[in-house]
């Protein structure tokens, strides 16, 4: 490969004066004194100053002497000299009386046979309307995120009065039967106030569903164990994380699935333990809720389908997922499975068995 041949003095000197009249973009082409040897038409108009006002000026002279920036003299210099180059400096361009304009500055030493004859070209770029475009995008962010947390707060109030008023009157009324509905309503909504509460701590809107899940389960476990060692209930669980309507419809799911097993797996005080278990792999993750009970066949009315029923085959359904009901010898196992490949499970007839 040949070695580079310096450009002539006159040469260099006609290229850069061609590049600098065409330019649309503010340019200015500078000796080694920093004086302006030539300016683009866009950098007087930017800049508001006259064309006969810049040339044969020095650079810190133009204008009211807002270029007079010790820094970027500096910087014009070392350049000069051939000891570095101007890339990328970003300044603040203080003109009183005519606003501020925030720049990036880029200059280069051309390259002559004659080093006596130095020639910088500065190009400018005014980047002030960005600045304030991604200000306001900032300052919109922060009102986002403060009315973001107000709805927070006031659906948080919302939930827990609901859920308060629910418990009351589950506490109030004669009929088992009906307590017992409430009781599930407090929990169901439980389960939302739960969620709203790790939408609240996330950044993005994401639910990461260890952290979730535990707390709904420490939340149903509270309100309906009353001996915490005699019916355990444990959440083991990856690291997975998922949108919130998904949290919604899982966080629902196992709401439903624990709430039955406490109810119908352990009869006449039996001991027992029940565990949420949730995995992911990529796309596909499996949720499964099991106990070590009675098991399905000695549930009695296990085999009436009712609400619980319904909810969950609705939510699975809405996931594009599939159930799978299997004997936890002892007890049972309900799992929610979602694959790229549906596993094709006869829903209803198998979790109607279970719930």
């Amino acid at each position: 490969m040949a070695p580079h041949t310096p450009v002539p003095p006159a040469v260099a000197l006609n290229l850069a004066l061609a590049v600098v009249a065409s330019s649309n973009a503010p340019v200015l082409l500078l000796d080694s004194s920093l004086t302006v040897i030539a300016a683009s038409k866009s950098f007087c108009r930017a800049f508001q100053i006259e064309p006969e006002q810049v040339v044969d000026r020095s650079l810190a002279a133009l204008g009211g002497g807002e270029w007079n920036v010790p820094q970027l003299t500096a910087l014009l210099n070392a350049t000069a000299s051939g000891f570095s180059e101007v890339e990328g400096y970003e300044m603040e361009l203080i003109r009183p009386g005519r606003g501020n304009r925030c720049l990036v500055l880029n200059a280069t030493k051309l390259d002559c046979a004659d080093d006596s004859n130095v020639r910088l070209i500065l190009t400018v770029s005014d980047i002030t309307d960005a600045r304030i475009a991604e200000k306001l995008k900032q300052d919109l962010v922060k009102e986002k995120e403060v009315l973001l947390q107000e709805l927070h707060h006031r659906v948080a109030n919302s939930l827990q009065i609901i859920a308060s008023v629910l418990m009351q009157s589950a506490r109030k009324v004669q009929s088992e039967e009906t307590r017992g509905h409430l009781f599930d309503a407090h929990q169901r909504v439980m389960s939302v106030a739960s969620l709203q509460q790790q939408l609240a701590a996330s950044q993005v809107g994401d639910v990461h569903l260890r952290p979730y899940l535990k707390t709904l389960c420490e939340s149903i476990g509270g309100s309906m164990i009353r001996d915490h060692d005699q019916l355990s209930l444990e959440v083991r669980s990856d690291d997975g994380i998922t949108t919130a309507d998904t949290s919604v419809s899982l966080g629902l799911i196992v709401t439903e699935l624990v709430i039955n097993a406490l109810k119908h797996a352990f009869p006449d005080d039996r001991k027992g333990k029940i565990l949420v278990d949730y995995k992911t792999q990529t796309a596909n993750w499996t949720l499964s809720v099991a106990d070590d009970g009675v098991g399905m066949s000695a549930q009695p009315g296990s085999a009436k389908a009712g609400l619980g029923t319904s909810i969950v085959q609705a939510l699975t359904k809405q996931l594009g997922a599939s159930i799978n009901v299997a004997d936890a010898n002892p007890g049972a196992k309900v799992s929610i499975v979602h694959l790229h490949v549906p596993v094709l499970v006869s829903q209803s007839a198998s979790l109607s068995a279970a719930v």
